[in-house]
């Protein structure tokens, strides 16, 4: 591993944790170059939700590349580009009755962030936006502004302004009113909170640390939003695409954000993707005003479209997901009160799940000793106190068993009993 050592730079992150050489994945595992198995719960930080090499979808793939089908393309019309918006249309957006355009920012999650901020702006002529406590948006500078990490904010180098956040469901553990703070400011003349053009958020922060918000939550913040005139912009980039159960994470709380922001799992087969979607009433742009070379990746329409109609023609994978999501949670659970003194918490929502350690040098020894294990744990959170679990949303019952156990033993390893 010397040469990844000699010219990656410092900056690389998940190969400290997983310190071997992979070279095969398929389904919900990984393996090394030695041949030696890993079971994904991590599935590309959310980007591999129906598993690594999805056959059907590795199929249509390769049937696209085997008649030299357009591969970059910007924004010009392509079959591939007309297949997905059909399939958007048809599996997704009409069966929910929403109504969005659809823009191809670039190619990640970043990208979908930055022109929902760039719309919501323009749209306004308001220059704030309001964030949350524990939020990440991206690493850009823009999605950097409405994020909470301090070590993230950290690498901009410049101040991060423009954006004002606001506390998370459960911030203050239930003691003081929901949006108590954020509308007395709005409606104090002499607050100093200047007026918002929209409001971003994750209905469960994953990087934060799988904090969940609840649906009336959810649903006072929609209602907020419209009473003050204010834009509602949901960030599904890693909550999306059935990670919580349905197709997008807001679903449950009955709510209709005025913008979408989408990627990772949106293309399928972990093919860079990004979709902001929008009301068709906030479509303001000039031609050109809003663009990027790699908007166009035709390999990643083919794919996204085809999870399309494997996945969501009907509702047999986010019956799979709640379920297997109960299991989960009710396992963590069971872990949580063997350690009634070690001040653990389960938590999320669907398969997004985490416990919550006294201190993240806990948490990132339990990911540790999965590792050892054969499973593919990250830490969250502002401390890293998370142990996160993001298995596919494809896994077989026996692999969600396998996880569990590992995730149990690793935990005794640590904690001692």
């Amino acid at each position: 591993m010397s040469i990844f050592e000699k010219l990656e730079s410092e900056v690389r992150s998940y190969s400290r944790g997983w310190p071997v050489v992979f070279d095969r994945a398929v389904g919900s595992r990984l393996y090394a170059e030695d041949g030696t198995p890993y079971l994904d719960f991590f599935a590309g930080a959310g980007a591999l939700n129906y598993g690594h090499n999805n056959p059907r979808l590795k199929q249509a793939l390769l049937d696209y590349f085997a008649r030299d089908g357009v591969t970059h393309a910007l924004d010009m019309f392509t079959v591939a580009k007309r297949d997905l918006l059909e399939t958007l249309a048809e599996k997704i957006l009409r069966p929910r009755e929403l109504d969005y355009k659809v823009i191809f920012p670039g190619p990640g999650g970043a990208n979908a962030v930055e022109a929902a901020l760039k719309l919501a702006r323009k749209v306004t002529g308001k220059e704030s936006v309001i964030n949350f406590t524990n939020a990440f948006h991206g690493m850009t500078l823009g999605a950097l502004s409405v994020t909470g990490n301090s070590m993230k904010r950290s690498g901009a180098g410049i101040p991060l302004v423009h954006a004002t956040p606001m506390p998370y469901d459960q911030y203050f553990d239930g003691v003081y009113p929901d949006f108590l703070y954020f509308e007395r400011l709005l409606d104090d003349a002499g607050s100093g909170l200047n007026e918002p053009a929209a409001v971003i958020v994750e209905t469960v922060q994953g990087e934060g640390g799988i904090n969940a918000a609840g649906v009336e939550w959810l649903r006072g913040l929609a209602e907020l939003c419209k009473r003050h005139g204010i834009l509602l912009i949901v960030d599904d980039v890693q909550m999306g695409c059935g990670r919580t159960g349905p197709f997008f994470s807001f679903e449950d709380a009955g709510i209709v954000p005025d913008i979408v922001c989408l990627s990772k799992s949106i293309g399928g087969y972990g093919l860079p993707l990004a979709l902001t979607l929008i009301k068709p009433e906030l479509d303001v742009w000039e031609p050109g005003e809003h663009n990027g070379t790699f908007r166009g990746i035709n390999p990643a329409f083919v794919t996204a479209a085809e999870a399309l109609r494997a996945y969501w023609s009907d509702d047999a994978l986010e019956k799979s997901t709640r379920a297997k999501g109960e299991r989960v949670g009710n396992a963590l659970k069971g872990i949580v009160e063997s350690y009634p003194d070690a001040g653990l918490a389960a938590k999320g929502r669907g398969l997004a799940r985490g416990v919550e350690f006294a201190a993240g040098e806990l948490a990132g020894r339990v990911c540790a000793a999965a590792f050892e294990r054969g499973l593919l744990l990250e830490t969250s959170g502002p401390g890293g106190e998370v142990a996160k679990l993001l298995p596919p949303l494809t896994l077989t019952d026996a692999e969600l068993d396998e996880g569990l156990e590992i995730i149990d033993e690793s935990v005794k390893a640590v904690l001692g009993k």
